[in-house]
């Protein structure tokens, strides 16, 4: 792979909280065409910057040499396929078994969403 200056960008990126300025060769990229980035690198090679875009209709991308440009996946299907999984019984237990079910209207479905998170998330 061809690893010569010319090739190679200035990037920058400023996070803050959930929120990062990208900056590429002194241009500010719209924050809101980054839905969002990853940065690798292996030793000894340079980083490589892939920007996941949310603005398909803009024309800033072109021209910009390892820098990489993708959608953000859509979410559904893998979504789909953990929902598909979860058995309707223990949903319902362990929802009625939290110590953080209320009371108030629709707290039975905010104990399952909350419960479906965790159970998302390995917790």
């Amino acid at each position: 792979m061809d690893h010569n200056d010319s090739s190679r960008h200035h990037v920058r990126i400023t996070a803050t909280g959930g929120e990062a300025d990208v900056e590429i060769d002194g241009k500010r990229v719209d924050p809101r065409a980054v839905g969002a980035y990853t940065i690798t690198q292996i030793a000894g090679e340079p980083a490589h910057v892939l920007l996941h875009v949310t603005d398909h209709g803009s024309d800033q991308w072109s021209g910009m040499a390892r820098v990489s440009v993708t959608d953000v996946p859509d979410p559904g299907p893998a979504a789909a396929v953990f929902l598909d999984a979860i058995d309707p019984q223990a949903l319902e237990h362990a929802a009625l078994a939290r110590p953080d079910l209320g009371t108030e209207p629709h707290s039975l479905t905010e104990a399952m969403l909350t419960q479906l998170g965790e159970w998302a998330r390995g917790v």
